[in-house]
């Protein structure tokens, strides 16, 4: 049974207290920071730094990130909710370990050594009595077992699937959606590349519109009512011709109006190709085609052919993958965790 910080209720979702405290810290970690799995098992008591602004002078809490599969260390800003997140882990190793932080030796699985003894703050007490770094394995087994007792399913009627990076795509889609510019978050999450950061964004159809709206309001608002006139007969079928001419074969182009096209063939590579659901059989079939074609390409030693064919296999299956998680993301409902109570000794 564990308690909940907030109402002080309790609760059966977890069969351990150890395991709620820290199934309630790495979800709250990775939904606050956006940060990959093997990044939140390497941050250390030593990761929180703090800057001083030049003009204010205000002192400001950071996380330094080190690099994972990019060359470039990252800082994060520190939000109050993360700060109470790391204060309450770094509390519970004290208070676990007489004052201190226990410094451990993380395993690297992929380069099949262990690291140097750092005061890593995702440790645990194994069953030798000694502290171990989780093991990325145990993070998943975490997110099973509280996904397992939500009882949340996804469309089909399975049981609810849910990865680290499933996190860090949530916390690109809040961030953007809430205002913050695409290359700002890119920076956050580490991507080198803009395209990678926007493949990671689940925006609904209804929030754009409902924000444009929200940005045309406020703008009628500070102008001239005379800049607002109706459009002539001419204007207004000139503007219906040019959705006219957005249809394509998988959905339609999002290009703005009267723009030209700088991609001609190359739609199904365009970010501003807007896929209709109604063609993912379509969608499959040129996923096919392309593999068999990458196939005959290396087979023939083609090689600038094959790797413009990779290109264009690779955007298909990006545009599939992000068409099927916003069809089961319209159907995901809300389950709260709950804060789990720590004891004192």
């Amino acid at each position: 049974m564990v308690e909940n910080l907030a109402t002080g209720e309790k609760s059966d979702l977890f069969q351990t207290e150890d395991d709620a405290f820290w199934s309630w810290a790495v979800i709250e970690t990775l939904r606050h920071t956006g940060i990959r799995r093997e990044e939140l098992l390497e941050i250390t008591h030593l990761a929180l730094v703090s800057y001083r602004l030049a003009d204010t002078g205000e002192l400001v809490p950071l996380l330094q990130i080190v690099p994972s599969k990019s060359n470039e260390e990252r800082l994060l800003l520190i939000s109050p909710e993360l700060a109470s997140v790391l204060a309450t882990i770094i509390t519970r190793l004290r208070n676990a370990n007489g004052g201190t932080i226990p410094l451990t030796s993380q395993y690297d699985p992929h380069e099949r050594t262990f690291g140097p003894m750092l005061p890593h703050l995702f440790q645990r007490r194994t069953r030798g009595h000694r502290n171990e770094v989780m093991s990325h394995s145990t993070v998943q087994n975490l997110l099973d077992a509280t996904l397992a007792r939500t009882g949340l399913r996804d469309a089909a009627g399975e049981p609810l699937k849910f990865t680290p990076h499933d996190f860090r795509r949530m916390f690109a889609t809040e961030a953007v959606t809430g205002g913050l510019p695409v290359h700002i978050a890119a920076r956050l999450l580490g991507h080198e590349d803009l395209s990678t950061t926007q493949a990671y964004l689940a925006v609904f159809q209804e929030d754009l519109i409902r924000s444009y709206r929200s940005f045309l309001d406020q703008r009628r608002s500070l102008r001239p009512t005379a800049e607002y006139r109706d459009p002539t007969d001419e204007e207004w079928r000139e503007f219906q011709q040019h959705f006219a001419l957005r249809k394509l074969e998988l959905g339609t182009c999002g290009r703005p109006y009267g723009t030209p096209c700088k991609h001609e063939h190359a739609c199904i590579r365009c970010p501003m190709l807007r896929v209709d659901p109604a063609q993912r059989a379509r969608l499959i079939e040129i996923i096919r085609s392309l593999t068999e074609r990458i196939a005959e390409a290396k087979l023939n030693g083609w090689l600038g052919e094959e790797e413009g064919l990779r290109v264009s296999l690779e955007a298909a299956r990006n545009k599939l993958t992000a068409m099927d998680r916003t069809r089961n993301q319209s159907a995901t409902r809300i389950a709260d965790l709950g804060i789990p109570q720590i004891r004192k000794p």
